[in-house]
């Protein structure tokens, strides 16, 4: 070869697979530098965004208006979470992106860098800039806070978009809500649809998934492990039944009316060919180990899961799932951002371990372009320092790992999402 393989990885395209790009966040003209951090996964190291069955919250502080920046709010980031791999990469990316050669954030150059962020942030052309220098092709958006979203009119034709089931598994009642605030009976309204029986109910969701090629959205998004656990059993029609129209089902009765419609729209996304991205580890971590969903994933083989973040902390329990059961593929995304070591190590046994090398991609899972950018050269780094280390062992050849590191980066992504 005339380059190293870090140098290949290095300028090649990603379709980047899994973002929070939202709007009214990466839209935004005020920007700031701590608002950089809290609404990152550095501020996950302070707070994290999502409860625990015995706490509460007023707001979503991913969504909350920072305040000035000082040192005094950037300090608990740099100073007591310092060490944190997700605060390294965005300092990482900050520093790059907006400094003048300072390795680190410091109380003698904070201000400069504050006055840098919030000056790229005024430049509608800043996100495009830094999205081009990250080479992303494509980017397929979660927008949590509104699963419908066309992403094309307000964020660019390069995106793409996914549907959360979250309020749809709950939405026994009008009132009944997902961990994020969205009730399944107003999106429904939103696209003229209405349910005022179990039935219809299940006949609008057809409706609503038939839609989503209109909207740009490329697949499913099961983030359940946020709003209860992900043991998603075979299906019970007459508990289900009985939880439509309640305020307040019985655990039971709830748990029949989510697993029943996880089933529902696993067999309709089959049906339009659509995938299904799952969340899995962390969350609610009592019930998100990914054994919970081998159920689901046999009672439907003809459906395409893509398996997220590597089942963090069990990543070896998700390899053993993907080798057993071939309608899974495995989204990297956001595992390489928690611990670079574990997804180092995790990377070397999937490329070992999984069926063939379509079964990997990857995306950047932030909220501002910073961290994409900084999320992306990170990924890159690493898979590069995992390919070095397959060819310095003789594990395989130089053709080898530049065509894994294609598919990996971009390739898989394209064909998996019906993209090119």
């Amino acid at each position: 070869m005339t380059a190293s393989i870090r140098e290949f990885v290095g300028q090649l395209p990603i379709v980047d697979v899994h973002e929070h790009h939202l709007p009214e966040i990466i839209l935004q003209r005020e920007v700031n530098l701590v608002q950089l951090f809290q609404q990152s996964y550095a501020g996950w190291a302070r707070a994290r965004p999502y409860c625990l069955p015995s706490e509460s919250r007023a707001v979503d502080p991913m969504l909350t208006a920072a305040g000035p920046t000082s040192w005094e709010a950037l300090a608990p980031f740099l100073d007591q979470s310092g060490a944190n791999a997700f605060v390294r990469n965005l300092v990482r990316a900050v520093v790059e992106l907006h400094g003048s050669g300072a390795p680190e954030i410091t109380r003698d150059n904070w201000q400069t860098l504050d006055a840098a962020v919030r000056a790229a942030h005024r430049r509608p052309e800043w996100r495009h800039e830094i999205l081009n220098r990250a080479r992303l092709t494509t980017v397929i958006t979660d927008a949590y806070n509104d699963p419908l979203l066309d992403p094309r009119p307000a964020l660019g034709a390069n995106y793409r978009s996914v549907m959360r089931i979250n309020s749809l598994a709950l939405g026994w009642h009008p009132q009944a809500r997902d961990h994020n605030g969205n009730r399944a009976h107003e999106l429904l309204a939103r696209v003229g649809l209405g349910a005022s029986s179990f039935d219809e109910y299940l006949a609008a969701l057809e409706k609503l998934v038939a839609g989503m090629p209109a909207r740009g959205q490329v697949a499913l998004k099961n983030a359940l492990a946020y709003d209860r656990d992900v043991n998603f059993d075979d299906p019970d029609e007459r508990r289900a039944r009985a939880a439509w129209g309640q305020v307040a089902p019985p655990p039971a009765e709830r748990k029949a009316f989510g697993d029943f419609i996880v089933d529902h729209l696993c067999r309709i996304a089959a049906a339009h060919d659509l995938p299904v991205q799952m969340h899995l580890g962390t969350g609610l971590l009592r019930g998100s180990h990914p054994l919970g969903v081998a159920g689901l994933i046999e009672r439907h083989p003809r459906t395409r899961f893509l398996l997220m973040h590597l089942a963090y902390p069990w990543s070896r329990d998700l390899l053993g799932m993907a080798f057993v059961y071939r309608n899974i593929w495995l989204d990297l995304t956001w595992s390489f951002l928690l611990s670079p070591s574990h997804f180092k190590l995790a990377l070397h046994e999937a490329i070992e371990v999984l069926p063939d090398e379509t079964r990997l991609m990857l995306g950047g899972d932030n909220w501002h372009v910073e961290e994409t950018y900084g999320a992306m050269q990170t990924a890159r780094r690493l898979i590069a320092e995992v390919l070095e280390e397959k060819l310095a062992g003789g594990y395989f050849s130089d053709a080898t790992a530049e065509r894994l590191a294609r598919r990996m980066l971009q390739d898989n992504a394209r064909k998996f999402f019906r993209l090119e």
